[in-house]
């Protein structure tokens, strides 16, 4: 779809996902780049392949308890874990952009495995149901006044659990090398648009509250497993529905301009900011 603001178009129908909409409100010029003009980037930051070969790993983990009642071997993650890195990297087009922690290939490959074996020797699924695993969702945005609008929120949950007591747990999946505050949790906008996701798709009625939590990998010299509970009411997720919508409304405007901050560094359009 010619200037779609959206990065998909299913069924004749528009999505959106908490990933664009923080992108957009990070820096709207970047938006424009990846987006609308689809631009490749002109280079990739590690922890993109790193953070997405952890949850290819975590999700052997929980899909082979949840289909088969096994634990999968630490070496079985190992591996999942070495060949999703390997073979991203393989296939980047460009230089990849390494961090002081992880200077190369070989110590992402480590500090990968050592988060690897903190997560599988802290995690515990004892009186725990796996409702699902890498769930994607999809639900209809509404306007503020309730008015249903053409753009449906999209999301991938890295995991829906139902603890003993029967209550309804979504889980997200972080590697971090910093520990998350609680205000951190509390403020997160992926937890708001998997909660809105899980209400609209009947997981838990409609207007009661959503209990989430982090799983977080730490990226240290020993690493950690740490989790974070936090909860979303109907009121986050009206108010993320709000702030979607003015971020689709600011797009199809087409206001893009750059903002600079820290994440500069990392960015992977520079020489395309530069000549805006």
């Amino acid at each position: 779809m010619q200037n779609s603001p959206l990065s998909q178009l299913v069924s004749n129908e528009l999505y959106i996902s908490n990933s664009q909409i923080n992108t957009y409100l990070n820096c709207s010029l970047h938006y424009q780049l990846q987006y609308i003009e689809q631009i490749p980037q002109e280079r990739i930051s590690i922890a993109l392949p790193f953070g997405s070969a952890i949850h290819g790993a975590v999700e052997l983990y929980f899909r082979s308890f949840k289909n088969h009642g096994r634990i999968e071997p630490l070496d079985a993650l190992w591996q999942r874990f070495e060949d999703c890195l390997c073979f991203d990297l393989d296939n980047i087009d460009g230089p990849v952009i390494y961090k002081r922690d992880m200077p190369d290939r070989v110590s992402a490959l480590e500090m990968g495995k050592k988060m690897l074996e903190a997560y599988y020797n802290s995690v515990d699924l004892a009186d725990t149901e796996i409702i699902d695993v890498e769930l994607p969702l999809s639900a209809t945005l509404y306007t503020d006044a309730g008015e249903a609008t053409e753009y449906k929120l999209f999301g991938v949950l890295d995991h829906i659990l139902r603890y003993s007591s029967g209550e309804i747990v979504v889980v997200d999946v972080k590697t971090a090398a910093r520990a998350i505050s609680q205000s951190m949790a509390d403020d997160d906008s992926q937890m708001t648009a998997y909660s809105y996701l899980v209400a609209a798709n009947h997981f838990v009625p409609a207007k009661s509250d959503v209990q989430c939590r982090f799983d977080v990998l730490r990226k240290l010299k020993h690493p950690r497993f740490e989790q974070l509970s936090t909860v979303r009411t109907p009121f986050h997720r009206k108010r993320f529905a709000k702030m979607a919508n003015q971020v689709l409304t600011a797009v199809s405007q087409r206001i893009f301009f750059p903002r600079p901050s820290w994440r500069c560094a990392d960015c992977g359009y520079q020489s395309a900011c530069s000549a805006w």
